[in-house]
């Protein structure tokens, strides 16, 4: 059976064809905004999220980014899908409650195996976020990680293929696949459970950078308009 999938963003061309370019799922609500989805409550395995409500003049007090993410988890497994790529802004999304963060610029069928790895309880990390993870686990603010599991993250952070680190590390290319999926849920769980100035201290950076857009940090409406130089 196709997993429901519940699509929110205020692009009418997104809502419209995701169902009909993504034939793995079952797009049973599509919608412009989170409250229309809190509201409408469907029976969904996953929601399809645009970080960026961007018609800000017809939906003013609509809930994005960060704040719409942590308003559906708990009730939703929440996949964000945007054009977004700055990495501490992919990181807040994981740190928020996503479980995943596809790019709206990989080729569909990509994008649909992603979201389908998500919707059954898979976690997608994307690249950027992967370097951030590594770091962390370098400096010991992510512990308890085994030798064979570093050697995965260095990897997977400098962007090998399951076959090349297959080659490297004399096992199989699924075992592989089964350590990431273990090991992207305990980091995904290891960075919500960090605090900006933790970040900040390891990554290098001032303080206060993260606390405009780290979840919990900070009340502000744009936060997904900061640059970080990091």
């Amino acid at each position: 059976m196709r997993p429901r999938l519940a699509v929110v963003d205020d692009a009418s061309l997104i809502r419209e064809s995701v169902g009909l370019l993504m034939p793995g799922l079952e797009v049973v609500a599509a919608l412009a905004n989170v409250e229309e989805l809190l509201r409408l409550a469907p029976e969904a395995d996953l929601v399809l999220l645009d970080l960026h409500l961007a018609n800000l003049e017809q939906q003013p007090d609509v809930r994005q980014g960060v704040a719409a993410i942590r308003a559906l988890t708990g009730r939703y497994r929440v996949c964000v899908y945007s054009q977004e790529e700055r990495r501490f802004v992919l990181a807040a999304c994981i740190a928020a409650g996503a479980a995943g963060v596809v790019s709206k610029a990989l080729p569909t069928a990509r994008a649909e195996q992603l979201i389908l790895e998500v919707a059954a309880g898979g976690t997608v990390v994307p690249q950027p976020v992967i370097g951030i993870l590594e770091v962390l686990v370098r400096r010991n603010c992510i512990t308890l990680l085994s030798e064979r599991q570093r050697q995965l993250l260095h990897g997977r952070a400098r962007g090998l293929t399951y076959a090349q680190l297959a080659k490297d590390l004399y096992v199989s290319e699924s075992t592989l696949r089964g350590y990431w999926l273990d090991l992207s849920r305990s980091l995904s769980d290891s960075l919500r459970a960090l605090t900006p100035s933790e970040l900040e201290h390891a990554l290098g950076l001032a303080p206060g950078d993260l606390l405009e857009f780290w979840p919990g940090a900070a009340q502000v409406t744009d936060w997904w308009r900061l640059d970080s130089g990091a």
